[in-house]
C-alpha cells in the first residue's frame, strides 16, 4: 500500500513524511496540535490530520504576514 493511500501513519512514518523528528511528532500529539487516535496501546495519526496541521501552519503564517 502506498503512503498516499494509507489512512493511518505511525508517529515514525508521520515524522518521516513531515521531515521532523519523532520526538517533535509526540510533542505535537501531546499538546493536541496534531490529532492522533489510539488503537490498543498504539497511537496512529490520520493522514488528513497531517494535512490539516500543515494547512493551519500556513494559514497562521499568512495571517502574520498580512498584519
Amino acid at each position: 500500500m502506498s503512503e498516499d493511500t494509507q489512512l493511518l501513519l505511525s508517529p515514525e512514518r508521520a515524522a518521516d513524511r513531515m521531515d521532523l523528528g519523532r520526538s517533535k511528532i509526540f510533542e505535537l500529539m501531546a499538546t493536541g496540535e496534531l490529532e492522533s487516535v489510539r488503537i490498543g496501546r498504539s497511537r496512529r495519526i490520520p493522514l488528513d490530520a497531517l494535512k490539516a496541521y500543515v494547512e493551519r501552519l500556513r494559514a497562521d503564517q499568512n495571517t502574520r504576514v498580512a498584519s
